[in-house]
């Protein structure tokens, strides 16, 4: 029996590994069109947009893990049902509980793999993101330096030139603020120069005019000008690298009182308490998906009509127990005294798979209990 354990272990292990695979490719093809798009308007290089792929990478993979682990279980043992060996293992004595042991061990397996994902490599990934992206949002020549396209780096502004010479100068600048709502200012200039001093960026434009329009009176104001500084610091400065966010934290750092934490990171302690819950209730999920796809196979044995209903069985109930995990997020964001809510779905999948389980191994009790009751 150790090595029939062996040999289901390693075939679900290879199944996991061929659909994590598949389905990561496809939801990484899904969202690589959308962030190439977006970074190569920006006029970002190609290997910023493979960077910003790898660091998406955990991400991705803790969302498909739940899938390829019940893909893998479901295949392993419709295949182990077809060729007879399921039959063949029952008939020399094998119970359903003995059966599932290997596939309990595949569970635990695929959980070790996800709670690192979740713990470590997902909020790393995710603190280095942000921190590419501040740094992208504070580069002028992404959020500026576009010829002949009116941009808007902020609300209220709007930025053009016509041309950037190779020297970096500007020609035909044209810049509006309407930030303030009871003024707009528009600035048009022949040239414009951009200097970047510590942590200040100042836009220096060159024989220009200055309009300046009162909304009160809709009076305008005119004014020419031979040079003219623009302070554009806060037009493509971004604060995502003042304060860290719950889901960059690793566990580790998250094992402090949530009331502190809440003033170090500006969430609500109900959004920490889900972060935190949420990183070991997610990867026992994937235990969960593992024992429901394999329980419910085995509930419906052999049939030459194939397994396609017992498999979609278990598909619904996957689905449903996923979805009343997503129901659950928002209470415990209110209140984060509610944080064992996040554990029911779990744990009703894991009381439905040991109930099949039990089922699958006393089928005729439950047929005699119904026949005494009927007589």
């Amino acid at each position: 029996m150790v090595r029939i354990d062996r040999y289901i272990l390693s075939q679900l292990l290879i199944l996991f590994g061929f659909f994590a695979l598949v389905l990561v490719a496809v939801f990484w093809i899904n969202r690589a069109v959308i962030l190439f798009d977006r970074l190569i308007s920006d006029g970002q290089s190609a290997f910023i947009f493979l960077e910003f792929t790898a660091l998406g990478l955990p991400k991705l993979i803790t969302t498909v893990i739940p899938i390829a682990t019940f893909c893998a279980a479901v295949y392993v043992t419709n295949r182990l049902s077809n060729e007879s060996e399921l039959t063949v293992m029952q008939a020399t004595g094998s119970g359903p509980f003995r059966l599932a042991r290997p596939v309990l061990y595949y569970g635990i397996i695929v959980f070790l793999m996800a709670s690192v994902l979740h713990h470590f490599l997902v909020p790393m990934a995710q603190q280095q993101l942000n921190q590419r992206e501040a740094e992208i949002s504070q580069n002028v020549t992404a959020r500026l330096l576009t010829e002949g396209t009116f941009l808007n780096p902020t609300r209220g502004v709007t930025f053009y030139t016509r041309a950037i010479d190779a020297d970096g100068v500007l020609r035909d600048v044209f810049l509006s603020d309407r930030r303030d709502p009871q003024e707009g200012v528009m600035y048009t200039a022949q040239e414009a120069y951009l200097i970047r001093s510590d942590n200040r960026t100042t836009l220096i434009m060159v024989d220009g005019m200055a309009q300046r329009l009162t909304n009160d009176d809709r009076r305008l104001a005119t004014a020419n000008f031979r040079d003219f500084s623009f302070d554009i610091t806060s037009l493509v400065s971004n604060d995502a690298q003042g304060r860290r966010s719950a889901r960059t934290l690793t566990t580790p750092e998250l094992f402090m009182p949530f009331d502190l934490l809440a003033e170090q990171t500006g969430q609500s302690p109900g959004t920490l308490a889900e972060e935190f819950h949420s990183r070991f209730a997610e990867p026992f999920f994937c235990v969960v998906a593992a024992m429901i796809g394999f329980s419910t196979l085995l509930v419906g044995g052999f049939s030459r009509f194939g397994i396609w209903r017992e498999a979609f069985i278990a598909f619904l109930l996957l689905v449903a127990l996923d979805g009343a995990r997503s129901t659950l997020v928002d209470p415990v964001r209110s209140d984060p005294d509610m944080w064992p809510v996040l554990y029911v779905p779990s744990l009703t999948g894991a009381v439905l798979a040991l109930a099949m389980l039990w089922y699958a191994a006393r089928p005729r009790w439950i047929r005699r209990r119904f026949s005494g009751v009927a007589a």
